[in-house]
């Protein structure tokens, strides 16, 4: 471990099985606990973690009143690091939202059944969360996407390709250190397949049309790394989605308009039949 994650909160691990793969993920609960409020799954960005949502899920479910759930896929954060010859495949988002995460709820013992949760998601994570959504409609709440890829955009290679000179050239793998035990699985498994030539036909747009759940999809007006086809393209084919559009607001909206966005999440939270106080 780095001596930066020295330092770094120490949140606990459950043992999952992945496929036949045993993986050890990193989560954290927060907000309330009262096992009986709602829940709300908080999914990371592609170099995100636990950690590196910082005080957002806390204060946000604190505002609802709700549980909150955050965890670190494989290879990031504390979990299990991706091995150095693992190269991820084209249906890597597909394998975290149908393998992974139900694997995860069903370690923790979460009734998907009975109270199915909300799914917060950012970047990768919206993505994963709008996979799951779609291939488990009866057992997700609701959906906030923050930033979502439904397809590959020229804008997002070019941003990518930026990220791997940055990680290169500059202290980015000393700062992503102080989040990933391990900061290069993170980022090489990230940008590796972002970055693969096959990869460039990546959509889910058909995919996410078995939908049921209402969404809110927010995309920032100066986002590095997408436009605002990806949400609009989520509002065509899920017609019970609300969309926002957030100005002065790049590829972060939980860090660049945090008021605002908590703001319009309660509000749609209140609209769509979740509980918040």
């Amino acid at each position: 471990m780095s001596q930066a994650r020295e330092h770094a909160p120490q949140h606990p691990l459950v043992d999952i099985d992945w496929a036949g793969r045993p993986v050890s993920i990193e989560y954290c609960r927060v907000g309330n606990p009262d096992p009986a409020a709602p829940l709300l799954v908080f999914l990371h960005e592609g170099l995100g973690s636990v950690s590196m949502w910082r005080d957002f899920p806390q204060t946000l479910c604190s505002t609802l009143g709700w549980r909150g759930l955050v965890y670190s896929r494989p290879a990031y954060g504390r979990s299990t690091p991706r091995a150095a010859d693992e190269c991820w495949d084209v249906d890597f988002m597909h394998r975290q939202a149908f393998e992974v995460l139900p694997a995860l709820l069903t370690a923790l013992a979460i009734d998907v059944e009975h109270q199915p949760p909300w799914l917060l998601g950012h970047s990768d994570g919206g993505s994963i969360a709008l996979l799951h959504a779609a291939r488990f409609p009866q057992r997700v709440g609701g959906l906030i996407v923050l930033a979502p890829h439904i397809l590959v955009e020229d804008l997002t290679i070019r941003s990518i390709e930026q990220a791997k000179d940055v990680y290169q050239q500059t202290d980015l793998r000393d700062k992503l250190a102080r989040h990933h035990d391990d900061p290069d699985s993170a980022f090489w498994g990230w940008n590796n397949i972002w970055l693969h030539p096959p990869f460039r036909d990546w959509s889910i747009e058909d995919e996410i049309t078995t939908i049921q759940c209402p969404v809110l999809a927010v995309q920032g007006v100066d986002d590095e790394y997408g436009t605002m086809e990806q949400i609009h393209g989520i509002a065509r084919r899920v017609p019970q989605t609300e969309l926002v559009a957030l100005p002065d607001c790049g590829h972060s909206p939980h860090r660049d308009q945090s008021e605002e966005l908590t703001r319009r999440i309660a509000a749609f939270i209140n609209l769509n039949g979740g509980d918040s106080v």
